[in-house]
């Protein structure tokens, strides 16, 4: 392979085949950059030991495919280049063959292009040939190797599960297949191996591991795919601290393998709310500071009404004070900050500038000096800090303070690059309220049990209960998720009927499982990664589509194949399947 071969190879006569990368006509002389997806290497032609070898060098051109045999032999001094793994040295061709032609490529291949991403992935088997493409998924086979060495190595057994199966309302829309052999009757692709999984731990398999394809139809954005890939794992007779100490082990050996970097464990672990009331958000950056701090006690009877209001209404007050940044912000800019969280659904952004000319606020002048200087502590605010709060529900606080934190953090310069920041994210809500739909919805899965201490709470006041759930961040994302399961059917209909389900409606949809239960079932529990999202951090690359060999853009179409497309009224026929037209000519 091109960029395997060292000075220790000198002398050797070898056979190398890749994809002609450029060539450079010296007059008498011709050199050839090789690529294949180990490296580079050049090739050299002279004219003066054959002439005929000349002449069929002087022919090629970018992405020919080739092969050639020749020795390898040490550059002159002036002509190493210590830019190239492979600098030292080059290949002094006895024999050429050309394999295959290629036309003007639509881009360069080479790292560091310019080309838009429509082009790259209407031709993403020409983007797959640049370097830091083929970087990416080499890393991520590194990792699913790691993955299955080191489970394997702890007697996990990888077993697959269904494609086709039974769709179930599970959060995001399913994937539907249509049955010929059952007319009127649908399949669906797996959101994930939830159910079969644990049907595995109530077959006696208490060890299982799963690197497995998921499908789910909503909106894309940069960390979302249609289709993506799991690492599934499942265990039982084990409690929560079983399944954390087993995962942070196997984290750690994925960094050690593939990144050649120790992690500290055990990992750091933080409550749900510690996390939401100390960051915003329940998959905090712990890489930098701009911890929110919660006002509302100090506010509750001031004079400013929009925040004594909020407070009574039962909302709360919380601040970032973005230190020593009073004089880098210009009004228009903290305006730009205010009009940021409202996308998050805040009605607006309060500020304090403390400057050393005094308080510069447009909400000073409704605060009692008492109440500044209160604040003022509790902000551990000095000379020269800004200031920033949202007053609103705490849902919205939350997640409008939490990502205003990020945003600040990134202007400002703030999150650190060349660190990788792990935690687990404990004692997770079992249930949030849905206000679209009027009902409480599970945080995680129905499937998830609550902690025992709260059972007694799933009937009158599920909102207040705690669920067996985890989830590992890794510098702000969430990278793996999952909880201990209920393996009791008496819990499993009081989760369902707290989420709205009636007996009849639960048994319907998820009997078979229920109906298992019957049969002995033994403690479990387990948690699922994002492969895609691990492969895209670990190379540090903004999107999973960078780690996906085949992504599908962010209307779900495939720019290379033009899937979806439409099939053969034949097939169509054959499903019982019709197509009709809306009034403004669109398929429903």
């Amino acid at each position: 392979m091109c960029g395997e071969l060292t000075s220790q190879d000198l002398g050797q006569e070898v056979v190398l085949m890749g994809w002609v990368q450029r060539r450079r006509d010296l007059g008498g002389l011709i050199f050839v950059t090789l690529r294949d997806r180990t490296g580079i290497i050049q090739l050299v032609f002279d004219q003066e030991e054959s002439e005929s070898l000349f002449h069929k060098a002087s022919g090629l051109r970018s992405e020919y495919v080739i092969a050639s045999r020749g020795e390898v032999v040490s550059r002159a001094p002036e002509a190493i280049n210590p830019k190239m793994a492979t600098g030292s040295i080059e290949i002094k061709v006895k024999e050429l063959r050309i394999i295959s032609k290629s036309e003007t490529p639509p881009f360069y291949i080479e790292d560091n292009t310019n080309v838009g991403e429509a082009l790259r992935y209407k031709y993403r088997y020409l983007d797959l040939r640049r370097p830091e493409m083929q970087r990416n998924l080499m890393i991520r086979h590194r990792i699913a190797n790691t993955v299955r060495s080191f489970l394997n190595e702890r007697g996990f057994l990888e077993i697959e599960t269904p494609m086709l199966t039974k769709s179930t309302p599970e959060g995001a829309r399913d994937y539907l297949v249509p049955s010929r052999v059952h007319t009127g009757k649908f399949y669906a692709l797996p959101q994930s191996p939830q159910l079969f999984k644990q049907l595995l731990m109530l077959a006696g398999y208490d060890r299982y591991y799963q690197i497995a394809r998921c499908f789910r139809d909503e909106d894309l954005r940069a960390d979302r795919q249609p289709e993506f890939t799991q690492i599934d794992i499942e265990m039982s007779f084990v409690e929560i601290e079983d399944i954390l100490s087993i995962n942070e082990e196997m984290i750690a050996e994925v960094f050690r393998q593939v990144l050649d970097i120790e992690i500290s464990l055990p990992l750091k672990r933080m409550t749900y709310k510690d996390a939401m009331e100390r960051y915003g958000l329940d998959k905090p950056d712990t890489r930098f500071g701009l911890e929110l701090v919660d006002i509302s006690p100090l506010v509750a009877d001031s004079g400013f009404k929009v925040f004594s209001n909020t407070v009574k209404d039962g909302g709360s007050v919380r601040g970032i004070n973005v230190k020593g940044c009073g004089s880098r912000f210009s009004r228009r800019e903290i305006d730009s900050l205010g009009e940021y969280v409202k996308t998050y659904r805040a009605k607006g952004l309060a500020w304090i500038n403390y400057s050393e000319d005094g308080i510069k606020s447009p909400i000073a002048k409704f605060l009692a000096p008492d109440e500044m200087d209160a604040i003022l502590k509790q902000m551990d605010a000095n000379v020269g800090d800004l200031l920033l709060f949202i007053a609103d529900k705490d849902e919205v606080v939350f997640q409008a303070l939490g990502n205003l934190r990020l945003e600040l953090g990134r202007k400002l310069d703030l999150i650190p690059t060349d660190q990788y920041d792990l935690l687990w994210v404990t004692e997770f809500p079992l249930f949030e309220y849905d206000e679209e739909e009027g009902r409480f919805v599970a945080k995680h899965h129905p499937f998830t049990s609550p902690m025992d201490e709260d059972m007694d709470l799933l009937d009158s006041d599920p909102e207040k209960v705690r669920a067996k759930a985890y989830d590992m961040v890794l510098n702000g994302n969430e990278i793996g998720g999952g909880s201990i399961r209920i393996h009791n059917t008496g819990i499993q209909e009081r989760m369902f009927k707290a989420l709205g389900f009636t007996l009849e409606e639960a048994w319907e949809q998820f009997g078979f499982l229920m109906e298992a239960f019957k049969y002995g079932t033994p403690p479990h529990g387990g948690i699922a990664y994002g492969l895609d999202r691990i492969a895209a951090l670990l190379t540090g690359r903004p999107t999973i589509r960078d780690v996906i060999a085949f992504p599908k853009v962010q209307n779900a179409s495939d720019l290379m194949t033009n899937a979806p497309s439409e099939v053969d009224i034949k097939q169509l026929m054959e499903l019982h399947i019709a197509i009709e037209k809306s009034d403004e000519n669109k398929d429903v």
